[in-house]
């Protein structure tokens, strides 16, 4: 997408009427044309943008382009820096005010902003603010009503092992990201619980170190992002069960630990839907919605991921036409600042459960996953996009549209075929040769060679994830005179 776009895309109706009037202030000339630029990219006329110099002048163009997007740029910095009423940005605009009344001579509510500042930073623990702050205070302790220089240094000195243990946390938590890379597009094997230890010695971090919100938060993401790409859940109870531990320890979650505190009870959600505890996954969304109430920031954030595990819940407990209605519902109510990945992914479960209930509207829903391959992969995953792909092939197959589903099953082997057999996961391609079989020969269903093949698929450990399975029940469905649906709730039990 253009960039200029994508920023624009930031903005709401309010939004871009501040912008315009931004511009309008800054333009000292009546013949300055980012105003109308501004127009002709929000409309996508390309013609007009072609016209927009008429001696083909490329450069005044880009020009012109560029001073669009800076201005835009300055526009979206003060208005979040404006319109953010968390208390690190409290603490940001105090340390920036306290700057400048101390470089003006007016020391006494300086140093009562800084002295505000700190408290909250420390409260935050926000390290970087705080190495900013006390630099600060330091510089100009020589002022009356300063802090005493020994008292400031011990602190700046207290804080900066902070911030070195932050920042070792923060570095191995990248490490692990991108080993986590590697197994996922390249296929590369791995132990997580020895590849963990490993980046705990590399980096010479305490067992204490790793008990703070942030850091379970981090090994959590990075043990659900493993055993997604591994399809077994079962790989990571060890975590679960430390980060079990760590949460009854907790008392009350400071404001600051909120995300973190959100983002784990996700996790863990995730975690007993996958490993079929739809009731142990229900209690934590409730205790999850009971947190995001606490701040409208992240109830908006978070809102669309808990509808999809609450859908998800419903409909693998048997009650899929409140699923249904709920993503449906969740669906019309999406605003476009809302992340476009937790849009793709309540419609690519709408689609699942239309098509497992055998409900033609699966068919509407898979016309509006529009997105490239490309964004897909990088945005959604290697493993999602094969979802998605595979689930294409069996809706088309479904109703009846064969030689669609037969073209959509070719250039699926060709774009992930390798990449299949690199990631070991051959069983991907048993399955597609399974579904290929029906849909170049569908009476091949009530032959007892095919059934007894489909069927060994349902028995293998590998294969016993709520999704995977959904996928073979499809093909179980083919001779029975059920839907798949009502073919995999038994299983889930």
């Amino acid at each position: 997408m253009d960039a200029i776009k994508e920023l624009i895309n930031l903005l709401n109706s309010t939004d871009k009427k501040l912008f315009r009037q931004f511009l309008a202030r800054k333009n000292k000339r009546s013949d300055v044309k980012n105003l109308h630029l501004l127009d002709l990219i929000e409309t996508d006329d390309i013609d007009g943008l072609n016209k927009l110099y008429e001696s083909e002048n490329n450069d005044a163009y880009h020009a012109l382009r560029k001073r669009l997007q800076d201005n835009l740029l300055l526009f979206l910095s003060q208005k979040t820096f404006e319109s953010n009423h968390s208390e690190t940005y409290d603490a940001l605009r105090l340390i920036v005010v306290g700057r400048f009344l101390l470089e003006n001579d007016v020391v006494k509510i300086a140093f009562k902003c800084l002295n505000k500042a700190e408290r909250l930073a420390e409260h935050l623990e926000q390290f970087n603010l705080l190495n900013e702050l006390l630099l600060l205070k330091i510089q100009y302790a020589h002022l009356p009503g300063a802090e005493e220089l020994e008292a400031l240094t011990a602190r700046f000195l207290r804080n900066q092992s902070d911030m070195q243990r932050e920042a070792k946390l923060n570095i191995a938590y990248a490490f692990l990201r991108q080993e986590l890379q590697e197994i996922h597009l390249k296929g590369k094997i791995v132990n997580l619980t020895a590849l963990i230890l490993k980046t705990v010695r590399k980096y010479k971090i305490s067992i204490q170190d790793l008990m703070t919100y942030k850091s379970i938060y981090q090994i959590l993401f990075i043990a659900n992002e493993y055993a997604a790409i591994q399809q077994n859940y079962g790989l990571i109870e060890r975590y679960v069960k430390r980060t079990n531990r760590f949460m009854q320890s907790q008392r009350d979650t400071k404001q600051s630990y909120l995300f973190y505190h959100i983002s784990i009870l996700y996790f863990l959600a995730n975690f007993h839907l996958r490993q079929k505890d739809f009731s142990g996954s229900v209690s934590h969304l409730k205790d999850m919605m009971d947190l995001m109430l606490k701040d409208s920031r992240y109830y908006t954030l978070f809102y669309l991921r808990h509808q999809l595990l609450s859908g998800l819940n419903l409909f693998f407990t048997g009650s899929a036409e409140d699923a249904t209605a709920l993503l449906q519902d969740s669906l019309s109510k999406a605003k476009h600042t809302d992340k476009p990945e937790d849009i793709e992914d309540l419609r690519i479960c709408l689609t699942m459960f239309l098509a497992l209930c055998n409900d033609r509207g699966s068919l509407k829903q898979l016309a509006l996953l529009t997105r490239s391959d490309a964004w897909y992969e990088k945005k959604m995953g290697m493993l999602w996009t094969i979802r998605k792909h595979l689930m294409e092939i069996l809706v088309h197959a479904q109703f009846s549209n064969i030689e669609l589903a037969m073209s959509r099953l070719s250039s699926f082997r060709r774009r992930y075929k390798k990449y299949l057999l690199k990631t070991s996961e051959e069983r991907v391609l048993v399955y597609l040769k399974l579904v290929e079989k029906y849909l170049l020969k569908p009476n091949v269903a009530f032959e007892a060679s095919y059934r007894k093949s489909v069927l060994e698929q349902l028995d293998k450990s590998e294969n016993n994830d709520i999704f995977t399975l959904s996928f073979i029940t499809w093909l179980v469905a083919r001779w029975d005179k059920k839907t798949a649906y009502e073919i995999v709730l038994p299983l889930l039990t």
